[in-house]
């Protein structure tokens, strides 16, 4: 009954999501020829995400009406409802657009990584057409020269296109969605590396605001068993990462080296533990180290917290 707590803080930040797998020695991705991270762009404000939606009794004529500001309105019909149905209204604004395509392109220039967009404006040539007008113009106007002396590229593509070409590709590049495109295309990138526990998130906003979170959300059936007191194997890799990343980007702003050589050194215990066979049943599963053994969640930690300690004290 409640909306999603995460996408109501992505909202009021107006930031744009971008997550990207973990990658460690044993777990092969689903796709052969992906060798490199593929880091996911997602928009995130509006869409299915801010939607308002009714159902419809039959008899009904569904209209879009807009009032501007001297009262007069425009209309479009919708659907003349014969029979019951259901009805959705979306929305978007420019600036959030804008801001979304220049967090992108400020992120591939920070990465050196191509960027890639992908909408369906062949189909919605207003609302989805908005998106590729948008990045096309800022893209002109402030990042191509930028582009163009980093040796990246930025181009755009449908999003049929642009599924059949991540399959294709080795990866290495950015992918830059709409919000429900980005959900869902995270979700898919994620699993085919390995695991959602294994990918990274992080919300920029456009005046500079950081935001870490793990990607798949809560372990809901996990916690139940949890509260019973039996023995789960959680796998907290998205977590420790997105405290690692917020720790970082605190030690940046701070000027706190030692902050920042602490999150460097937190990741590296982190995939060194997986690496070296210990792991939970996740990646037990997944994994193809001859040598591996499946613990529980509070075992895999303090095995990280024991590399942890050991590489603090070099």
């Amino acid at each position: 009954m409640w909306k999603s707590p995460n996408g109501t803080i992505r909202a009021i930040l107006d930031g744009t999501v971008f997550r990207t797998p973990i990658i460690v020695k044993g777990i092969t991705p689903f796709i052969p020829s992906w060798k490199k991270p593929i880091t996911i762009a997602r928009h995130a404000y509006g869409d299915v995400y801010k939607n308002t939606e009714m159902r419809v009794e039959a008899g009904c004529k569904a209209e879009l009406v807009v009032t501007n500001e001297q009262g007069e309105e425009t209309r479009a019909l919708i659907h003349d409802f014969k029979t019951p149905g259901i009805l959705q209204g979306l929305h978007n604004i420019d600036a959030s657009i804008g801001s979304f395509a220049r967090a992108c392109f400020n992120f591939a220039l920070d990465t050196k990584q191509d960027l890639w967009f992908a909408t369906k404006d062949t189909i919605s040539k207003k609302y989805d057409h908005r998106f590729k007008d948008i990045f096309q113009e800022i893209y002109d106007a402030e990042y191509k020269e930028k582009f163009e002396a980093a040796g990246i590229e930025y181009f755009y593509t449908l999003i049929d296109d642009a599924v059949a070409r991540v399959v294709r590709s080795e990866g290495g590049y950015i992918w830059a969605c709409k919000n429900y495109d980005g959900d869902v295309m995270s979700d898919m990138v994620a699993t085919a590396f390995g695991s959602l526990a294994m990918m990274t998130s992080v919300l920029v906003s456009p005046d500079g605001v950081y935001e870490y979170e793990a990607a798949h959300g809560t372990v809901q059936r996990h916690y139940y068993k949890h509260l019973k007191g039996e023995k789960t194997s959680t796998n907290s890799m998205a977590t420790l990462f997105a405290w690692s990343g917020a720790l970082r980007k605190r030690g940046e702003l701070d000027q706190l080296p030692k902050l920042v050589d602490f999150a460097d050194k937190l990741e590296q215990a982190s995939i060194q533990t997986i690496e070296d066979g210990v792991m939970t049943g996740d990646l037990y599963l997944l994994s193809s180290l001859e040598n591996k053994t499946k613990v529980d969640t509070e075992t895999f930690l303090k095995e990280i917290g024991i590399r942890l300690k050991k590489l603090l004290n070099q």
